[in-house]
This record gives C-alpha cells, structure tokens and sequence, in this order.
C-alpha cells in the first residue's frame, strides 16, 4: 500500500518526477553558488580573519542595494510561465527584454555610491581595519551590480519555461570561474597581484558579466528567435513594462526590506567583536549548504505554478507546492541533524586550511550557533516553497506587507538588547530564530487561505481555455503548431 502511494506521488501530474526534473538543475545552480560564496570566504579567512568578518556584512549591504530592481528583473519568470502556460510564446522574448532594460538603466546608479561606503561602514562602527575591508568589498561589487540585475532577466527565460538545465550550465561555468579567480586575485597565484579582499569582489564581478555575455548568447540562438519573438521583443513596451512593475515592484521591495533588516542585524552583530562576527558569517556560509539549494526548489515551484495558473489549473498547481514542500522539509530535516550530531564535518575546510589557534577560537562558537540553525531549517522550507508558490500566482503585495510589519519588530529587539542591556550573540541569534519561525506559519496560513489560486499576473483574455481561436498568425501555418513549435524548442535547451 505504501509502495503504491509513493510510486502515485512519484509518477502523477506535478508529482515527485515532474517538479525534481525542473527544480534539481536549479538546486545544483544554487548550489554552485554556495560553493563559490563558501570558497570565497574560506580564501578570505585564510588571508585574514579581519576580510573574513567583513565580507559577509559589507556583501548583504551590496546585495541589499540591489535588491529592488533585482527583484523586479526576476520576477521576469512569472511573467514567463505564465505566458507558457497560456499557450502565448511570443510574448515571452518581449516580457525578459523589459527586465534587461531595467538592469541596463540602474547600472550606472550604483557607481555613484562608491564615494558614499565608508561614511556607512564607519557608522557601523566595526573597527577601522574591518571596516576599510568592507568599503573596499562594497565599492567593487558596485561595477557588477547591472550584471546581476540583466543575469537574472535573462535566467528567467529559461526558469520560467522550465528549461533549468540551461540555468544550471550557466551558473556553474560563472561559479567555476569565480572560484579560479578567487585563488589567483585573493593571493596573487599566477603572477597576479595579492589583492585579499578586493580581488575576491573582483572575481565575483567577472563572474556576473561572464554570465550576461552567456545568457545573451543563448538566448540569441536561432531557435528561440521567431518562436519567443526574441529580437522583435528587444524593445520597449509601455503596458507590459507597467504589468511588470505592478507586480514586481512589490517583490522587490519586500526582497529590500527583508535583505536590509537582515543586514542592519548583522551590523549589529559586528558590533561584538570580529570573533563574533567571523563565527557568524561562519555559521551562515554552513547554512548555505542547507538554505540556497532551496531557492533553486522555490524557483521550480514558481515556474509550475505559473505555468499551471496560465493553464486554469488551480490544484495542480497546489499540488506541485505541496510536493515541492516535502522535498525541501527532507533536504533541511537531514541537514538539521547533521548540524546537530556532526556539525565539524561541515567545517573541515575552514579547519584544514587555517590556523588551529585561530580556528579554535571560532569552532565552539560556530558549534553552538549551527544548533540554531538546525532549529530554524524546516521553517526556512516552509517560507521559501510558500512564498514561491504565491509569488508564482502574482500575491507579491502580501509579501511585501508582511515583510514591513515583521522585519522591523527582530531588528529593534536586537538593537535594544545589544545597547542597553549588554545582551550577546547568543540572545541575536536567537531573535532571528523566532523570526524565520513566525516567517513560515504566516506564510502556511495565505497558502491555505486560497486567494492565490483566482491571480493571474498576464492580460486579461490570455489564459489557456479563452483563447483557443486566438493563435498568433506568425504560428498559425498549421493545426496544433502553437503548442508544438514552443516544445520543439524547449528540446533544444539541453
């Protein structure tokens, strides 16, 4: 009986197969990331526990920087599948051109805050040679900011059709890449100059434009060309641009507020000391190993429930998230207790590459902090599949409230008890628990709720069962060519 529900679930509509076969090539993306990110840190620590301490703060502020029109740029993927889903192809290439011009116009907006980094890393007030790191770490990342924003449109297109083999060759090329530079920049290897900190920021900017150069190239492919209108896409469109930021503004703004409350935390976690603050960014580059495979999950559950929405298929699209649910409570569950029962086995690195004095002084810490992170894991699932789930039927403005009505409460908790009452890294990480806990029951709650299942984020009279005798008549040169030229391509990518 058991064998046959698992095989059921394995084998039926959005099951197991279906939702593993898009969302693993997105994990392993993911992961390549954390992989850079982990042997990125791990080189700086090596280098200097000080660029350790201030990668991860002066990296959040970048990345929080960036978060508005990142958000915006990537939620291209929607947009993507849900056109997919509907059956409308060739307003695909125009929906991800929209998200590349606005990487392409804030571009030059972030150069302008070069001059402005050290007034705010000397506000945090982390020490001068930690915060030189971090202004230093800031101030290069600055020259790729565009390049993730432009990236992360042009993944979309490949996400969003479910063709997240692409995605995954991409970002692992880019992470391997970011990683060769790492070792020749960071320590200056092959006759390079010993840059620390600002050769890691260096290399992690060549990696970002490394991947518009190969996103742009893929995408310009002849067999995307006239099926997803790709060149005559590659221009402005008022009404879609304006659909794109109704619904992506919000998700932009709650990726700002929930990365910068989360930044300003880790500020004041710098405010105890650099031990406290290298055994934090520690302890986050471990949990990476748990938590951004899972955003690679969250896409996935995006792409089909989009997709499922553009079809009218409200339950199968619960159903994928559901099934996405349990793969990511399975993942983080067994990571949790390895964190518990073996958590040096995921610092071996660190310890085999560093000092033993050194190491030492963070291994303890870092033990006790790993504990904390296997008591949020689980709850971490439920917000990343949830989230993406009602996000993929375009319910970004709830996200957004909930981010401005949570975020706050934690930040002001930490502040408080670090200023006035010589609380510790213990009580910090504690409030940042209880956070992601509140976090994951809210967003259970809307999932049940059931409002995303009536959203749509593409025009009116597009989705699939309104439109049977509305086919394009650039593809309607035979019966059925409408659904068969987008899945010729789709066997085309990879």
């Amino acid at each position: 009986m058991v064998r046959l529900f698992v095989r059921k679930w394995w084998s039926r509509p959005c099951g197991g197969r279906e939702v593993l076969s898009i969302a693993l090539p997105l994990v392993v993306s993911t992961a390549s990331w954390t992989v850079m990110n982990f042997c990125d840190r791990l080189f700086l620590l090596r280098h200097s526990t000080e660029e350790m301490a201030a990668a991860l703060p002066a990296g959040m502020l970048y990345f929080a920087s960036i978060c508005f029109p990142l958000g915006i740029a990537v939620y291209v993927n929607t947009f993507v599948a849900q056109y997919k889903g509907a059956g409308h192809p060739e307003r695909i290439g125009l929906a991800v051109w929209q998200g590349v011009w606005i990487g392409m116009i804030v571009a030059p907006l972030y150069l302008l805050t070069i001059p402005l980094a050290p007034l705010l890393f000397q506000f945090a007030k982390h020490g001068s040679v930690v915060a030189n790191a971090e202004t230093v770490y800031y101030q290069v990342l600055t020259c790729g900011a565009g390049a993730a924003i432009v990236a992360g449109a042009f993944s979309s297109f490949f996400t969003g059709r479910g063709a997240t083999r692409v995605v995954m060759l991409v970002d692992m090329s880019a992470a391997v890449l970011n990683v060769v530079l790492d070792y020749v920049l960071v320590f200056g290897n092959w006759g390079a100059p010993e840059m620390g900190i600002a050769g890691a920021a260096w290399a992690t900017v060549s990696s970002q434009w490394f991947r518009v150069l190969l996103y742009w190239w893929l995408v310009e492919l002849p067999c995307y060309r006239e099926i997803y209108q790709i060149r005559t896409g590659c221009r402005w469109n008022t009404d879609l641009l304006k659909r794109l930021l109704r619904f992506g503004s919000p998700n932009g703004l709650q990726l700002l507020v929930e990365i910068s409350a989360f930044t300003v935390f880790l500020l004041l976690v710098g405010r105890l000391g650099k031990e406290d603050m290298a055994s934090t960014t520690l302890a986050f580059n471990v949990n990476s190993v748990a938590f951004v495979p899972m955003l690679g999950m969250g896409i996935a559950v995006s792409t089909i429930v989009g997709q499922q929405l553009g079809k009218n298929n409200p339950d199968l699209a619960a159903r994928a998230t559901w099934t996405g649910l349990v793969m990511a409570m399975f993942y983080m569950g067994t990571l949790s207790v390895m964190y518990v029962v073996v958590p040096d086995l995921f610092m071996l690195g660190h310890a085999t590459l560093v000092d033993p004095e050194r190491f030492a002084v963070l291994r303890d810490t870092v033990v006790v902090l790993l504990r904390f992170v296997a008591a949020y894991c689980l709850f971490d699932a439920m917000v990343v599949v949830f989230v993406s789930a009602i996000k993929g039927a375009g319910d970004t403005r709830f996200v957004l409230l909930v981010q401005l009505v949570v975020a706050p409460p934690p930040v002001m908790a930490a502040w408080v008890g670090i200023t006035y009452f010589g609380l510790g890294l213990i009580y910090c990480w504690l409030v940042m628990t209880v956070w992601i806990w509140v976090l994951g029951m809210i967003y259970l709650g809307r999932f049940l709720q059931g409002r995303w299942r009536t959203m749509r984020v593409i025009e009116a009279g597009m989705l699939m069962g309104e439109i049977e005798d509305q086919t394009p008549a650039h593809l309607a040169t035979s019966p059925g060519t409408l659904a068969a030229s987008p899945a010729t391509a789709d066997r085309t990518d990879l």
